[in-house]
């Protein structure tokens, strides 16, 4: 997910599948992290399937170490969802500091971590769009609409 600038309409939280097509989009304000908003933006996938309800729980997902928080595994945890999210360098260090009341290292497969490109890969993708890339637009509904139209086009590809 990707940082922004803090001037205009603010800062848009993604996420991928993994043939980089767009599955859920959320614009915020313009200094705020991405974390804050990463239930918000996982509540809003809707992936339609052929037979029955849509799904709206992804099978797995894999982040940075800016979504490493207690607070985001424990809603994954809740969800049922498998996760791959390297553990922050402070975090480890405090951990090991506590000794056995620090807990159990999180879970840590390498392998799907590779795969979290997918999201860097699609964000190159929507910034082609030059409205996309530079968020000149003084309203947060018209850059909305801008990235939103670059996801359509960038479904309709693949």
């Amino acid at each position: 997910m990707p940082g922004g600038s803090g001037r205009g309409p603010g800062r848009s939280c993604r996420l991928s599948n993994g043939r980089c097509g767009p599955l859920s989009l959320m614009i915020t304000a313009g200094r705020r992290a991405d974390c804050t908003q990463f239930q918000a933006v996982l509540d809003k996938i809707r992936v339609p399937r052929p037979v029955g309800w849509s799904r709206i729980k992804p099978v797995s997902i894999a982040a940075d170490k800016a979504y490493s928080n207690g607070q985001i595994r424990r809603y994954l945890r809740r969800r049922g969802i498998r996760h791959t999210i390297s553990e922050k360098t402070d975090s480890r260090v405090a951990r090991l500091r506590k000794r056995s009341r620090g807990g159990r290292p999180p879970g840590f497969d390498p392998q799907r971590y590779a795969k979290r490109n997918t999201i860097e890969q699609m964000i190159n993708k929507l910034k082609q769009l030059r409205a996309a890339a530079t968020r000149y637009d003084k309203h947060g509904y018209v850059f909305l609409g801008a990235v939103t139209f670059v996801s359509l086009v960038i479904w309709l590809r693949t």
